[in-house]
């Protein structure tokens, strides 16, 4: 009888810690639930041309509180974007609506990278802006 006490006891005891692990270490954090339903939501709109060379694929919750948008250049291949004038022209606008954008408030205040991926008509990657807590912060 006393074995089996014991045995019972080990495993609420392996259960209680299996799911303090859990709930400590890989728990989904509220912020990103929202980030997800927000993706989601979006994501019903999806594909939408934002103008006439671009068209919003998707947005994607990714790991690290990274918030992404996947954008096709409908009309362009790679090899004929000025890649780092392009980068340099969309990372101070994209910088500016993170910044200002109240509807980007919430992100603002939970420390999200937002990013913007592009790709061209094939589907060939052609750039990545990041815009980081220490570019909006200040």
């Amino acid at each position: 009888m006393k074995k089996v006490i014991v045995i019972i006891v080990g495993i609420v005891a392996f259960a209680l810690a299996y799911y303090a692990v859990q709930q400590i270490f890989f728990k989904e954090s509220s912020f990103n639930k929202v980030m997800i339903e927000a993706a989601n939501v979006l994501n019903e709109s999806c594909p939408l041309m934002v103008d006439s060379e671009t068209r919003l694929d998707n947005a994607v919750v990714l790991p690290g509180n990274i918030f992404q948008y996947n954008y096709t250049l409908v009309n362009s291949e790679k090899y004929e974007v000025n890649i780092p004038e392009m980068e340099n022209y969309l990372e101070l606008l994209l910088v500016n609506n993170v910044k200002t954008n109240p509807d980007l408030k919430i992100y603002r205040d939970n420390n999200v990278t937002m990013t913007y991926f592009y790709k061209d008509k094939y589907g060939e990657a052609v750039m990545k802006i990041s815009v980081t807590p220490d570019k909006y912060k200040y």
